[in-house]
């Protein structure tokens, strides 16, 4: 787990493809969802930066059996002041690029931090599968962001809410190591 790779392209590709696919269908079905229960929420992580939830996307679907927490950062290439606003009100256009994969329950649309860094905090269905978007989405943001900026983790048997209700549930409450970018410390 955690392999911090992408998957090749062609296999990427196809992933993306057959997530638009499946978007569309949910989009017919009106199984798409904007909540706004969390945006607002300023999220603190263990690497000393915070920012807030900007968006909230949810799926309709059949309760998750094997669920789990994925973090996503990444740092946009050469976007700095207003571009920042303007990426949050345009990535918008992006949500067919996740949600129609397999195992996506939700995710919360982080803006970004004082570094110019993005996160997404999802809840899976499934860890692997979690790890399969993470690879695959890693192509996509790879045309869009610096490079050495894409990181992803995985947290096996963790729900979102819950993580963010209760953020030492991840099971790390000790000294900051530099690889805890990902480690929630602070809801407010």
């Amino acid at each position: 787990m955690n392999e911090q790779a992408p998957l090749a392209v062609g296999t990427a590709l196809r992933a993306v493809v057959q997530c638009v696919a499946r978007t569309a269908a949910l989009l017919a079905r009106r199984r798409i969802h904007t909540p706004t229960e969390h945006v607002g929420l300023r999220l603190s992580f263990a690497a000393g930066t915070s920012s807030w939830v900007c968006r909230e996307t949810v799926v309709d679907r059949p309760a998750t059996t094997d669920p789990c927490v994925l973090v996503v950062e990444f740092r946009l290439r050469a976007v700095r002041g207003w571009g920042h606003t303007a990426f949050r009100r345009l990535s918008l256009l992006n949500t067919p690029l996740f949600v129609g994969f397999p195992g996506f329950v939700s995710k919360l649309w982080l803006a970004h931090d004082d570094n110019g860094v993005y996160r997404g905090l999802y809840e899976w269905d499934m860890p692997e599968l979690a790890e399969a978007y993470a690879r695959a989405l890693w192509r996509v943001l790879a045309l869009v962001s610096a490079r050495g900026t894409i990181h992803y983790k995985v947290l096996p048997g963790l729900r979102r809410d819950a993580l963010i209700r209760e953020p030492t549930l991840a099971g790390l409450t000790g000294p900051v190591a530099g690889s805890d970018w990902w480690r929630l410390v602070n809801v407010g």
